[in-house]
């Protein structure tokens, strides 16, 4: 039942969503930019869950940190289905705002040991030694930017306190 509704909800955004090119010259939004790329399935459904697709189509800016598909299905067995029932809602919102910043935060702009605070109102360290991570998830990459904002993909969910 859950993987039948999974996959319903994310071919749905999917087809939604046809022809979106992956950061296409800015045009498209966070929400649009990730559902075209095609490795944030996961992501698009646990925002859509949440009820979040209107904020993160919203004007922004917005920076986000958002992990891949691999990034979820290293989280412990069971995890994703659990946090996409209707009563964690309010829990999924909190992880999923947790990777989400107010502004537009580039690469350039980032410092050793930088604090963000995030809009669930938690604050995640940004470290740039050997390459940059928030709160030890590695990014992949940086600077995909958007018309509402800038998204940095990580290869690890990030979680709240």
């Amino acid at each position: 039942m859950f993987r039948r509704n999974f996959l319903s909800i994310t071919s749905a955004a999917l087809l939604a969503s046809t022809s979106i090119a992956f950061a296409g010259g800015h045009s498209q939004d966070i929400v649009d930019t990730a559902v075209g790329a095609g490795s944030f399935t996961t992501l698009v459904a646990a925002v859509q869950a949440a009820g979040l697709v209107d904020t993160l189509k919203g004007e922004g800016p917005f920076t986000v940190f958002a992990p891949t598909d691999e990034a979820f299905a290293a989280l412990p067995e069971g995890t994703i289905a659990t946090l996409l029932l209707p009563e964690n809602k309010d829990k999924l919102m909190s992880i999923l705002t947790y990777h989400v910043v107010s502004g537009k935060v580039m690469s350039t702009d980032l410092s050793n040991g930088m604090m963000a605070t995030t809009i669930q109102g938690g604050n995640v360290t940004i470290m740039t030694e050997n390459g940059v991570t928030v709160n030890g998830a590695k990014v992949v990459t940086a600077d995909i930017e958007t018309s509402n904002g800038v998204i940095h993909v990580i290869d690890a969910v990030i979680l709240p306190n």
